[in-house]
């Protein structure tokens, strides 16, 4: 079966960075689009970054646009994200997805087929 397991997450410093991976398996990963997601406790789950298949187009929440960068490596079946100068409004369950298409991604959790458990970012100030 599909499984996307993120890994990366943790406690940082106002400023700091980290980096979230996201490996998937169980489906041909080239042929979907990665997202990223992220979900704060009492707030809706929203959009924070997606990349084509081929990684020619990336987008970004203008929150994290220009501190946050999204890649992938095909060959490991991998999605990243670069978080550079956290803040505390950062601080959230981050989820990957993976949406199945020849396209692009998109802004809306209902359009990605598959979703990992999350991993917990925290941001001190």
């Amino acid at each position: 079966q599909v499984q996307l397991v993120e890994s990366g997450g943790g406690l940082v410093q106002a400023g700091g960075s980290l980096r979230l991976s996201c490996a998937a398996s169980g489906l041909s990963f080239s042929d979907y689009a990665m997202g990223w997601f992220r979900q704060a406790p009492g707030k809706e789950r929203e959009f924070v970054s997606h990349i084509t298949w081929s990684s020619a187009s990336t987008y970004y929440a203008d929150s994290v646009k220009g501190r946050f960068i999204i890649s992938r490596d095909n060959a490991k079946n991998t999605v990243y994200l670069q978080m550079n100068s956290l803040k505390p409004e950062d601080t959230a369950v981050y989820y990957c997805s993976a949406k199945y298409t020849s396209y692009g991604g998109s802004r809306y959790p209902q359009d990605y087929d598959y979703w990992g458990q999350g991993t917990q970012v925290t941001v001190s100030s």
